[in-house]
């Protein structure tokens, strides 16, 4: 019997916690970062613990792919009244095939409660600072990506339109392999929030 997600990141807890109170030790940390200066400044038992971290959690990685532990969590998004629950990789984890799989089955409810959600409102780009966007370019992201994510704040609405690696799709330097587009829905402008 392997070790469900919710036990996974369990461990993960408890391993995050014994790094930073000193219980782990990585003895050649400070030979593993290429950068001397910065490893001088950092201090070898900071390095210790940031590369504990880093392999144990590489090791739950390893495990949830050998026994095909799910990297999902679910999320709940209330917004004017209503809600939404949907997947999303939880960011210690790691995404499996059948990850992706759900997070594209996921992607018509979670377009479908934004489309809704954000009727009468401007919409903007996510970048810095935000840039005004059409309905119809917000569209055209919505075809073009995999699957969808969405958060919101009291008056304002996030969506995130992702594809290539669920892992990936959030670093700027993945793209154009794995990419995520950003789109506030908001009332006038949006707020000084970063996604």
């Amino acid at each position: 019997m392997s070790y469900t997600t919710e036990q996974l990141l369990q461990i993960l807890d408890q391993e995050l916690r014994a790094a930073w109170r000193g219980e782990r030790q990585v003895l050649s940390s400070a030979d593993r970062l290429q950068n001397s200066v910065v490893a001088k400044a950092l201090g070898s038992q900071q390095l210790s613990k940031v590369f504990a971290v880093q392999d144990f959690r590489d090791q739950i990685h390893q495990y949830q792919q050998e026994h095909q532990v799910s990297g999902l969590v679910w999320h709940t998004c209330r917004f004017k009244g209503e809600s939404i629950r949907f997947p999303e990789l939880h960011p210690q984890l790691t995404a499996i095939p059948a990850d992706k799989l759900a997070l594209t089955a996921a992607k018509a409810s979670v377009i479908q409660f934004w489309r809704t959600a954000s009727q009468g409102m401007r919409l903007w780009q996510a970048d810095q600072p935000p840039r005004p966007v059409s309905l119809a370019q917000v569209e055209q992201w919505i075809a073009e990506t995999e699957w969808a994510e969405i958060d919101a704040t009291r008056s304002e609405i996030y969506l995130s339109l992702c594809w290539g690696d669920p892992k990936l799709c959030r670093c700027e330097w993945a793209k154009p392999e794995s990419g995520c587009e950003q789109v506030i829905a908001a009332i006038a402008e949006p707020s000084p929030i970063k996604l």
